[in-house]
């Protein structure tokens, strides 16, 4: 490749990379700052991340059966927050070596700790960790529009990660192409 061919190379990878930077710019700036607050969520003192509480026995001999702390979740949930809060279960967390079940609930980013032996609610919380992972994973997309499989997760993903992929190929050329140049340069002067 002569000198003029590798020039133009270069302008079209610059053009490239110019473009898909000022086209995605604004999702970029949303992936990094939600990534950047879900690597701090464990120390964010309870703000993102909800602080695991602790109940009274580590033994679950000592545990009320889990459909009755999951009603007395649903019940703490509605009573405390909204009564017309659906309480479809996302997921329900049992964590034996601290005497509490975590109750997470689908359709809202509420939960709901319990102790696992007393049935006492141990705390409510509004789960912001679970919005910024959504909002960095894109399945917020789906939340809202109500797709099912998850279908904008799955391009907004494909269409990031790609992006980023070009990023990396095009930045490097960016940088290695003008060595290359010179060489060429340097090898026609001779």
């Amino acid at each position: 490749m002569n000198r003029k061919e590798h020039a133009f190379l270069i302008r079209g990878v610059r053009k490239i990379h110019r473009t898909l930077g000022a086209t995605l710019c604004l999702f970029f700036l949303v992936v990094s700052l939600s990534g950047l607050l879900l690597g701090w969520k464990k120390n964010s003192n309870g703000l993102i991340l909800p602080k695991s509480h602790y109940g009274i026995s580590r033994n679950l001999k000592d545990w009320l059966p889990f459909d009755s702390l999951h009603t007395i979740a649903c019940s703490a949930l509605h009573f405390s927050v909204n009564k017309n809060l659906s309480i479809e279960l996302e997921r329900m967390d049992a964590r034996p070596q601290k005497g509490m079940v975590k109750f997470v609930f689908k359709d809202h980013y509420w939960g709901v700790q319990v102790d696992g032996a007393t049935g006492k609610v141990l705390h409510i919380e509004r789960r912001r960790s679970d919005i910024i992972e959504n909002i960095h994973d894109g399945s917020i997309l789906d939340y809202f529009f109500k797709t099912e499989g998850e279908i904008l997760k799955l391009i907004y993903t494909s269409v990031m990660g790609l992006s980023l992929l070009i990023f990396i190929i095009t930045g490097f050329w960016l940088w290695f192409g003008p060595k290359v140049m010179r060489r060429i340069s340097k090898r026609n002067r001779l």
